[in-house]
């Protein structure tokens, strides 16, 4: 059995930074698929043809479907009994949703890590924040450097139930055809919204900080839904 040839524009490391080299092939499988999945190469809603794929990844169908459970657990793919299995379509509901739950956790995160980083750790995503200034013309890159400040403010406040909770949610986010940060004027007003939100992290006020990435992701939720 072989290993699944890359995809022309995929990386060596997997989304959480292990180097695929290291993983099961199921494992390396599911990467390539989530990272297609994200890109809307596989659009959500459409069936996965695991004929079409086991060929041409050169795997069997052992791989692929251990491959299609773990994305399934991540909620990216739905599998249909007796119809296969389908990129996972998400609904004005569903982005709701998980707006709210991110909301909870997030901001509760950022109260904590106003209350207890080091000054190193403050440090570290001030420098985050000062990429994120720096790409905010180049939208691919500053959806990149926003997802880091995100996930290293949760590193930081140190919960890895809701680490992975909140990795699994922003998974799904996403699929969703209409992303906050594409829409017109998003960039600006959420970069300004970071900046509010390190200037209280900065300040240790941790009440505030709680209320402004609160803020933030009632903002990002409501530029997501608006068409």
């Amino acid at each position: 059995m072989v290993a699944p040839r890359p995809d022309a524009k995929s990386t060596d490391t997997s989304t959480n930074g292990t180097r695929l080299a290291d993983m099961p092939l199921y494992q390396r499988v599911a990467e390539r698929l989530r990272e297609r999945i994200v890109a809307h190469t596989m659009a959500p809603g459409s069936w996965i043809n695991e004929q079409a794929l086991t060929a041409e990844l050169g795997i069997s169908r052992t791989p692929l479907r251990e491959a299609l459970k773990v994305l399934a657990s991540e909620g990216l793919v739905t599998m249909k009994l007796r119809r296969g299995a389908y990129v996972t379509e998400v609904s004005e509901r569903d982005l709701s949703e998980v707006f709210h739950l991110l909301s909870l956790l997030e901001s509760d995160a950022a109260a904590v890590v106003a209350k207890q980083a080091s000054d190193d750790e403050i440090a570290e995503l001030s420098d985050l924040h000062e990429h994120l200034e720096a790409t905010v013309d180049e939208r691919d890159a500053f959806f990149a450097a926003n997802e880091r400040f995100h996930m290293r403010v949760l590193e930081i406040a140190d919960n890895r139930w809701r680490n992975q909770m909140v990795a699994d949610l922003r998974k799904v986010m996403k699929l969703y055809r209409h992303h906050s940060l594409f829409k017109q004027g998003r960039l600006q007003a959420s970069l300004k919204e970071h900046r509010k939100i390190m200037a209280a992290l900065k300040a240790r006020n941790a009440t505030l900080a709680q209320e402004l990435m609160l803020q933030h992701l009632a903002s990002g939720k409501e530029a997501a839904a608006k068409k």
